[in-house]
């Protein structure tokens, strides 16, 4: 797709919808830098100007615009995605969402919110904790990353194990189309079978179908009580293995999180939280279980306990506070960010089905040794998703950029081979490009595409992404 320069001309109509105040151009390069990257490697794209609309109508002229002239838009959240899906890699509009932020709306008699794309996620969720409501879905970043861009990657967290993930509390979006045209994909209902689901569609998508302006959640009751537990492990392997056994016990919990050692040595020593570890421990479980009962969740804690029995761990800690129990969550939302301050990395964002973990985990370190790279792995274990976090290490430039990739390519066959896939919530964007193939056949790449022409003819959306 071939497309073309913003002039002088367009620039001005731009702006006299926007308004000057709102439009970001590279002449103002303080200005700019925040919008050339999001948290995907070191990567940086500069866009010709950034636009800061108030609404779905001036979103809708400015889109009407792009469309005619076959100008890139790249929408953008807050810029904490994983896979470059925010970077304007075809330069044109980066239309950024963060003006869109009000809650417009709390109901309560259906337990239903209307929000925009720019509330913070944080923020949302506590809103509706407030009101004795809750929006479980909660990434590591949930303290600065928006709604419209966990919608956009159907964003999970620790919580999916239980709750599910952004996808299972939409009911319905307002989105701007590629070819300007404004409209609701469903309605503000818990069963809805009236012809396509456009909803779920619109969720996951990238960015690359329609700009979301208003999103409708289904939110549940508020939990009362929780009891938050570290396990520690002689053996990776066996922290990996007790996963799927403590779901065949019959419990599930609120979340159930692995991190090798290394994620928890670094994530301590990163917020400066001292914690020590026995040298034989290699990998730890945190496990939350929560209810409105403390006496049933301590009978579920028991349960837990007997399938660790089963198993090589160490003392088990169980917090007694909740400054304790922020800590540990507080350590495993910094990991990330841990290992990105030793190392230029790469994250891999791989999913499985929880009982082949173990398996997973074990050839990651196999595939790492024959391609000498290290990897820092943890997540979200109780559904089946591992980040695995690439360190650069003493890797030349040399293998970093031309033997990874073979590697890289190598794990996801594996998690294929194992019923997986190769991103559980980060999407693929920019960075998992090159490997869609591994995981998708050409019957639903042709899908695919035709619905992306479909939506967007001219190819304008967030180009560059998924394909």
């Amino acid at each position: 797709m071939k497309f073309n320069k913003i002039t002088p001309e367009l620039a001005e109509a731009m702006a006299s919808i926007v308004g000057r105040e709102y439009m970001v151009l590279p002449v103002d390069q303080e200005g700019m830098a925040r919008y050339t990257h999001d948290e995907t490697e070191d990567l940086r794209y500069l866009p010709e100007v950034v636009l800061k609309p108030k609404n779905a109508d001036e979103i809708s002229r400015i889109v009407c615009l792009c469309h005619e002239n076959f100008i890139p838009v790249t929408p953008r959240g807050a810029g904490t995605g994983l896979s470059g899906g925010a970077l304007a890699v075809h330069g044109g509009v980066v239309l950024s969402m963060e003006r869109l932020n009000a809650i417009i709306d709390i109901d309560e008699r259906n337990l239903q919110a209307t929000v925009e794309p720019g509330v913070i996620t944080q923020v949302f969720q506590e809103a509706v904790m407030a009101r004795g409501l809750f929006y479980p879905p909660d990434p590591s970043s949930r303290g600065s990353c928006q709604l419209g861009g966990n919608l956009s990657e159907s964003s999970g967290g620790p919580r999916a194990v239980k709750y599910g993930v952004t996808k299972d509390y939409v009911l319905n979006v307002e989105v701007v189309l590629p070819t300007g045209e404004i409209t609701w994909t469903g309605a503000n209902v818990l069963k809805n079978a009236t012809g396509y689901n456009l909803t779920q569609l619109m969720v996951g998508s990238e960015g690359t179908l329609g700009i979301i302006t208003k999103i409708v959640f289904k939110l549940i009751p508020y939990p009362t009580q929780n009891l938050v537990m570290l396990v520690p492990f002689r053996k990776e392997e066996e922290a990996a293995a007790a996963v799927s056994n403590i779901f065949i016990a019959g419990i599930v919990p609120s979340a159930l999180e692995f991190m090798e050692r290394e994620a928890i040595v670094w994530a301590s020593r990163y917020l400066g939280l001292g914690m020590t570890m026995a040298e034989d421990e290699r990998a730890h479980l945190l496990i939350e279980l929560d209810g409105n009962d403390m006496d049933l969740l301590y009978k579920d804690a028991e349960q837990v306990y007997g399938v660790l029995e089963k198993f090589d761990v160490g003392d088990i800690l169980v917090a007694d506070t909740e400054k304790q129990k922020e800590d540990l969550w507080r350590m495993r939302r910094s990991v990330g960010h841990a290992v990105k301050s030793n190392s230029i990395y790469k994250e891999e964002d791989t999913v499985v089905p929880r009982a082949e973990l173990p398996v997973l985990l074990r050839g990651v370190k196999e595939i790492g040794e024959r391609y000498s790279f290290k990897s820092v792995c943890y997540g979200h274990a109780g559904d089946g998703n591992l980040h695995i976090n690439i360190v650069k290490g003493d890797m030349s430039d040399d293998d970093w950029n031309n033997k990874l990739p073979e590697g890289i390519k190598e794990i996801f066959r594996l998690c294929v081979s194992l019923g997986g896939t190769i991103s559980g919530e980060h999407g693929i964007g920019l960075v998992q490009r090159p490997y869609i193939g591994i995981a998708l056949n050409e019957v639903q790449l042709r899908l695919m595409q035709g619905i992306k022409q479909l939506f967007d003819p001219h190819g304008i959306l967030n180009p560059g992404k998924i394909f």
